[in-house]
């Protein structure tokens, strides 16, 4: 009489559906990725724009960043598409106020999350940080997303057209994840404002490729 191995069969069967439950792993290693998730408003309600703390109107002007996330077509906004940000201060430090817990640990209290709306967008107002001291690293602003279906990754980083660390070798070594990271900032008298397009997909490891 023939055996049935369905001992084998069924774990395996279970091994393959459990693959394609899974979302699929893109963008390689991404120290801090599960920073998303600590916003405590769920993720669906999410507004498209934020003011990160501290940034105000009184005193120095803010800077506000905005722009249109597109799918991987290029041209189709993307809504839906979480976005977090995080950034050192005025001084180059990751601020801390002491009672931080998570990931707030390492990037500090300057932080927010969005969620691009049905046209794509997004917005969020804060202080333009500054350089880690002593180093000659650009000042910049991370950002992690969250997409429909995958898992988190990073791109490139804000960066500002106008800083002198930011020299053509280090733009010609930037990887332009996501689209160019390097924004032009315009004084419109009460702050600063500065525009990025984010390209899903573009120059990202293992992005699923779309027909």
């Amino acid at each position: 009489m023939k055996k049935l191995h369905f001992p084998v069969f069924i774990p395996l069967l279970f091994s393959v559906l459990n693959a394609f439950s899974q979302t699929a792993q893109v963008g390689g290693p991404c120290e801090g990725c599960e920073a998303i998730y600590e916003n405590p408003v769920p993720l669906e309600k999410l507004e498209s724009v934020v003011k990160l703390p501290d940034a105000s109107w009184e005193g120095k002007k803010p800077l506000g960043i905005n722009g249109t996330v597109y799918k991987a077509d290029g041209k189709t906004p993307a809504p839906g598409v979480i976005l977090y940000v995080y950034h050192t201060d005025e001084t180059g430090h990751y601020p801390k106020k002491g009672n931080e817990k998570g990931w707030a640990k390492r990037h500090g209290y300057l932080r927010g999350w969005m969620r691009t709306d049905e046209k794509g967008t997004y917005k969020f107002v804060t202080l333009r940080p500054a350089p880690y001291p002593g180093a000659t690293d650009p000042a910049h602003i991370h950002i992690f997303l969250k997409e429909p279906g995958l898992n988190e990754y990073y791109i490139d980083e804000f960066l500002f057209s106008d800083d002198p660390l930011l020299t053509a070798e280090k733009r010609q070594k930037l990887e332009n994840r996501g689209g160019s990271g390097i924004v032009k900032l315009v004084d419109v008298g009460n702050m600063y404002k500065g525009e990025r397009n984010i390209y899903l997909g573009k120059n990202i490891p293992n992005y699923p490729v779309t027909p």
